[in-house]
């Protein structure tokens, strides 16, 4: 008697599913490596258990034999290269497209070419000059405003400027002036016909031989100027003074 056909649906019996596996397994592994050296075939074998646990076989090795499957099974660089043209045309030409227009419209803003339009089209790109031309004016405006402002703002700094100056020179000039008007000591000689320490006498004027009326042996004291050949000599620092007395003569 044979075997009876077995239905092919998971074992509910969880002893009898891994039994199951186990032989079936073991069995698949045989024959992997029965065709690999009957057949001299190169063949990788994976499985994993319902728990997760691998069991493999490469007649090859198993790293070899996979990167010779991506190599040869798996070749997507072809579609990937020829996605990648096929995209690159699209965009190309959309690029053309959008310039062809850009030109259009630039040739349109300078006059040019306006045959082809009709009223509507004109009327719109009378409108967008219109725009453009407010928003230039605009512009114009506010940038011709910030320079007068800048203008202003440096006119200020040098009016405070100046005003600094100013103070500062009329507080030198005062300073100055201040030191003018003070007081100085008036400049005096006194001549003495002997120079020696102990000597007290004062020298006679060389035109009066007794100014006073005293007799000649007496000493007369002069102050201020005095006469030299016969013309009176002032210092000229008291000459200068004239809020100054000139001198006074004894």
């Amino acid at each position: 008697m044979g075997r009876g056909r077995v239905e092919l649906k998971r074992i509910e019996n969880k002893i009898n599913r891994q039994v199951t596996f186990s032989k079936r397994r073991n069995g698949l592994l045989k024959k992997a490596y029965e065709l690999s050296v009957l057949c001299d075939a190169e063949v990788a074998l994976i499985i994993f258990s319902s728990r997760g646990k691998l069991y493999e076989f490469g007649s090859a090795g198993m790293t070899k034999t996979l990167e010779k499957y991506q190599r040869c099974s798996f070749n997507p660089q072809d579609n990937s290269a020829e996605n990648e043209t096929q995209s690159w045309c699209q965009e190309v030409s959309k690029l053309r497209a959008k310039y062809e227009s850009l030109q259009r419209t630039q040739r349109h803003l300078l006059g040019e070419d306006l045959g082809p339009l009709s009223v509507r089209e004109l009327q719109n790109l009378e409108k967008q000059l219109e725009g453009a031309l407010n928003q230039a004016r605009q512009r114009k405006t506010q940038i011709m405003i910030d320079q007068m402002e800048e203008l202003r703002r440096k006119e200020r700094q040098l009016g405070d400027m100046n005003e600094q100056l100013k103070m500062k020179v009329s507080l030198e000039l005062s300073s100055l002036h201040s030191e003018g008007q003070g007081l100085r000591p008036l400049p005096f000689q006194w001549n003495s016909t002997n120079s020696s320490p102990g000597n007290t006498s004062f020298a006679l004027h060389p035109s009066q031989s007794n100014p006073m009326g005293c007799h000649n042996n007496e000493p007369v004291l002069q102050i201020g100027y005095h006469y030299v050949g016969g013309e009176s000599f002032v210092p000229r620092s008291m000459a200068d003074e004239s809020n100054m007395v000139q001198g006074w003569v004894l």
